[in-house]
C-alpha cells in the first residue's frame, strides 16, 4: 500500500510541475513525463544484468556457440570497400557488405537484407522484413536499395524519411554538412562513458544516457534540427539500441552479452592507439571470435518496442517529435493529434512508440514517394501485414501543414547539404 502511494503522489506531483522544465519541452510533455515516471516506479528491479538495470530478457537463453559463431574468415574475410563500393551511415550494414554477408558493392535487394540481418545479427524476420521493405520502396525502385547512395538511391539521401539527426556517431546533416561523417567528439564522448577498459561494457543503461545526451546537443547545436514522427521518435532509437542488442558479443559467461571498447571500436571502423584513435570511412570489421544472438532470441519489434520504453523511462523526452525554429535552442514539440488528425494523443505516441512512427510512416508515402497507391499497394503490403499483427491504429492521414513550422523538414536530403546559420560545431 505505501509503494502505491508512493507511485500516485510521485507521478501525480511530477506530472503538475512539467510545465515547469526549462525550455525545450511545453505543455504537451506532462502526460507523457508522467507516464515515464509511472513506468519508471513500476519497474522496480535490483539486479544489474550486463544489458543494463530492468532490461529484457532477464533470464537470456543459453549461450550456444555452435548456433551464434559469425565467421570472419574465408569467404567471409575482411575486405576493404574499393572506389566504387557505397558505405554509409549504418555501421552494421558496412560491416555485413565488407565480410561479403551483403554485396560487396552495398547495393542488395529485400531478400538479400533480410537474409543477412538475420544470419550476422540475429534480427527476427518481422524486424528485418519491415526495415528492408520499407527501404526499398523510400529509398530505392521498391525491390532493392543502397546502404549509402543518394536521394530514392540509397538512405545517404534519406533524410527526414529513414535518417535523421541526433545519430550516435555521425554529423547532423545542417549541423556539418553531412549525415555520413563520423564525428570523433561524439565517438569520444560515448567511448570515455566506460573508462576502465576491463570492466567496459557500452549496455542499454549506458546507450539511452548516451541517447538523451544526443538528442540535447542536437537542440543546442543544429538550429535545423528536425525530430520527425518516422525517423526521429522511431528509427533514431535503433540506432542507439542496435548498438548493444547487436553488436554485444555473446559467450557463455555472458549470453545477454558484454560490448566491449575492443569489439565497439570494430564495429565502429575505430583504429589506432589509445591516444590517437582514428575514423576510418567505410572499414567497419566483424571482430574475431564474435558471437550474435541466440536464435531463439532474436531481436523482434515487441523488443524493439520493449526497449524504446526502457529508454524513455529516464529520457521522456525522446517520444515527442519536434523540431528547432531555425536558431539553436528553439526546440517545441510538434502537436501529434494536429499532426494526425486526431488519430494519436502525445499519450498514445508515447505508449505506443513503433506504432505511431510506422502507421505515420504508411500513411505519408504517397506523398513521400510521388507513387501511385495502386503501384504501391503491392510494395508496401509486408509492412501493412506487419502492422497488422501489432494491432496498431491506423492514421487516416497526415497534417503535413503541421511539420511546415520546422525549417529542417524534407523529404529528402543528403548525403550533403548545406550548414545551416548559427550551426555549432564541436
Amino acid at each position: 500500500m505505501k509503494s502505491t502511494i508512493l507511485l500516485t503522489t510521485t507521478v501525480t506531483l511530477f506530472a503538475a510541475n512539467a510545465g515547469a522544465f526549462p525550455g525545450k519541452m511545453d505543455q504537451l510533455m506532462g502526460p507523457v513525463y508522467a507516464e515515464a515516471y509511472k513506468q519508471k516506479f513500476k519497474r522496480q528491479i535490483d539486479a544489474t544484468a550486463p544489458q543494463g538495470t530492468g532490461a529484457l530478457p532477464l533470464t537470456p537463453p543459453p549461450f550456444d556457440a555452435a548456433a551464434q559463431y559469425i565467421s570472419n574468415q574465408g569467404a567471409h574475410a575482411f575486405v576493404a570497400p574499393g572506389a566504387t563500393d557505397q558505405r554509409g551511415e549504418c555501421p552494421g550494414l558496412n560491416a555485413m557488405a565488407n565480410h561479403n554477408y551483403l554485396p560487396h558493392d552495398g547495393y542488395a535487394t529485400i531478400q538479400q537484407f533480410y537474409n543477412a540481418t538475420q544470419e550476422v545479427f540475429g534480427m527476427s524476420p518481422d524486424l528485418s522484413l519491415f526495415l528492408a521493405t520499407y527501404g526499398a520502396v523510400v529509398d530505392g525502385p521498391l525491390t532493392s536499395w543502397s546502404i549509402a547512395g543518394g536521394p530514392h538511391i540509397g538512405i545517404g539521401g534519406s533524410h527526414n524519411n529513414y535518417e535523421s539527426d541526433s545519430s550516435p556517431l555521425k554529423g547532423d546533416l545542417n549541423q556539418y554538412g553531412s549525415n555520413s561523417q563520423l564525428i570523433m567528439e561524439q565517438f569520444n564522448e560515448l567511448y570515455n562513458m566506460q573508462p576502465n577498459a576491463s570492466t567496459a561494457n557500452y549496455n542499454l543503461e549506458v546507450l539511452r544516457t548516451f541517447r538523451g545526451q544526443r538528442l540535447q546537443e542536437s537542440i543546442d547545436k543544429n538550429p535545423y534540427f528536425a525530430y520527425l514522427p518516422f525517423s526521429g521518435t522511431g528509427v533514431s532509437q535503433a540506432a542507439f539500441t542496435f548498438i548493444y542488442r547487436f553488436m554485444a558479443n555473446k559467450s557463455a559467461e555472458y549470453p545477454e552479452g558484454i560490448l566491449n571498447k575492443d569489439v565497439l571500436k570494430s564495429f565502429m571502423s575505430i583504429y589506432g592507439e589509445e591516444d590517437n584513435l582514428t575514423w576510418v570511412p567505410g572499414n567497419e570489421r566483424i571482430p574475431d571470435n564474435w558471437y550474435k544472438r541466440n536464435p531463439s532470441d532474436e531481436y523482434s519489434i515487441p523488443y524493439f518496442v520493449a526497449d524504446i520504453l526502457y529508454f524513455s523511462e529516464t529520457q521522456p523526452e525522446i517520444s515527442i517529435p519536434g523540431c528547432n525554429k531555425g536558431t539553436v535552442d528553439s526546440f517545441s514539440p510538434i502537436d501529434i493529434a494536429a499532426l494526425t488528425n486526431g488519430a494519436y494523443t502525445a499519450e498514445q505516441a508515447a505508449a505506443s512508440p513503433f506504432c505511431f512512427a510506422a502507421e505515420f510512416a504508411l500513411a505519408e508515402l504517397p506523398l513521400v514517394t510521388g507513387l501511385p497507391l495502386a503501384t504501391l499497394t503491392s510494395a508496401i503490403a509486408p509492412l501493412t501485414s506487419i502492422l497488422s499483427g501489432q494491432n496498431c491504429q491506423a492514421i487516416g492521414s497526415v497534417n503535413q501543414s503541421a511539420l511546415t513550422v520546422c525549417p529542417g523538414f524534407s523529404l529528402y536530403g543528403g548525403p550533403t547539404g548545406p550548414v545551416a546559420p548559427g550551426a555549432v560545431q564541436s
